[in-house]
């Protein structure tokens, strides 16, 4: 690894981060695949080894060669643009290249795409710097990824092994200075979006504090009716409350889909969350535990949020709604995703980038739904007020939580 202090010291960093993350697990744990929306630790390892081998040295260095034959079919995610890609179910039936050879697969990427900008003259290093930060972003993700995934792996194994005693897991929010169990909001005619999104233009800005994916713009005005949003997202109390009451038992609480999903996977409770005589406990990255009823409720559905919402009395809170009460003082623990009442779709005069690369947010605006926020597992400066996290509505494997809003 380079350690020039810019951008390659941050994708040094970030590099090194994915390591650390895949630092306490065996070969054995890096292979599992537990189901087919989850990955591999291995597999997140490669796949973000291939995107900057594909997209930063394959579109940048004429004298580059791949690392190794049939490694761009094995880890490409969704590129139909570049070419054959394994099935995403099967990825946990990779055995070869071993955790090990992907290991010098990462060192020997790292190597070259230092050497890549380390000869760059200002124009190359220009046109190479918004692909190398949307690379650096890609992987901030699959951070995430590798910490849901590997949960969930281990949610299966009978043993419930725990990833790390200090695993992250959500802690209960710290109290507001005004207390003020709701922020109340006028509305009116606002501005949402990131002023460098959905241009179509350009892949992002070249930096950290500038960047934005392509689906958080273009910017643009909404109307608001007044509403009111809660301060605090909705803990694993009131979820207890909710279950008490029968919740996931009343059928008229319930979205259809969302009460054929509770008739078809029997849900009692949150995912991860085990009965414990007449109490819960839940898994963590560290292990099973009691739940703690002052902790925001975790790995939820969007059926269920907006059930439980429902039942409260209340409604989940639109996308706009969410990222306007953050710019004005919405406070955002940073310990769950939040479901929005938003399907995830373009904004007015979205338009992807061109290329594979267009292929990152743009095909997947259909059938899925907006979370906003940030979660325990997000890596530190990786979420804004504008970014648009989604799900499918059945996904219950994200830390995924809830907050109320209303009128």
């Amino acid at each position: 690894m380079c350690r020039e202090r810019s951008a390659l010291a941050r994708f040094a960093d970030v590099r090194a981060r994915t390591e650390a993350l895949a630092a306490p697990l065996a070969p054995e744990d890096q292979v599992v695949q537990s189901m087919p929306d989850a990955s591999p630790t291995k597999w997140h390892r490669a796949h973000t080894t291939w995107f900057f081998e594909t997209f930063v040295l394959g579109g940048h260095d004429r004298g580059y060669r791949p690392y190794a034959p049939g490694f761009d079919v094995l880890f490409n995610s969704y590129y139909e643009q570049v070419g054959p890609r394994h099935p995403r179910p099967e990825r946990g039936l990779i055995s070869r290249p071993t955790v090990a050879e992907v290991g010098r697969y990462r060192a020997a990427v790292d190597r070259a795409l230092c050497d890549l900008l380390a000869s760059a003259d200002p124009e190359r290093h220009a046109a190479i710097a918004p692909v190398l930060e949307l690379g650096v972003q890609h992987e901030q993700q699959h951070q995430e990824l590798l910490l849901m995934d590997i949960k969930h792996a281990f949610s299966v194994n009978p043993l419930l092994p725990a990833y790390a005693p200090d695993g992250p897991h959500p802690c209960p929010p710290r109290p507001s200075s005004g207390g003020a169990p709701w922020l109340a909001l006028d509305g009116g005619l606002v501005e949402v979006g990131h002023p460098s999104g959905g241009g179509g233009t350009a892949v992002g800005p070249a930096t950290p504090e500038s960047f934005a994916y392509d689906n958080e713009g273009p910017q643009h005005r909404v109307w608001l009716e007044p509403y009111r949003i809660a301060s605090t997202p909705v803990s694993c109390g009131d979820w207890l409350a909710f279950m008490a009451d029968g919740g996931y038992r009343r059928p008229e609480l319930w979205l259809s889909d969302g009460w054929a999903a509770v008739q078809a996977q029997g849900w009692e409770a949150p995912s991860y969350w085990h009965r414990d005589g007449d109490g819960w406990e839940v898994f963590t990255l560290a292990g099973l535990r009691r739940v703690d009823p002052a902790e925001p409720v975790v790995h939820v559905s969007f059926y269920e949020a907006d059930a439980f919402a429902t039942w409260a009395g209340a409604r989940l809170p639109t996308e706009h709604e969410w990222e306007h009460a953050a710019t004005i003082g919405l406070p955002a623990t940073g310990q769950v995703w939040e479901w929005t009442a938003s399907p995830y779709r373009p904004y007015p005069g979205f338009v992807p980038p061109p290329g594979a690369i267009g292929e990152y947010n743009g095909k997947f605006m259909s059938g899925q739904m907006v979370l906003r926020g940030g979660a325990c597992v997000t890596p530190a400066g990786h979420s804004r007020a504008t970014y648009r996290n989604f799900f499918p509505p059945g996904a219950r494997w994200a830390f995924a939580g809830l907050r109320l809003a209303g009128a």
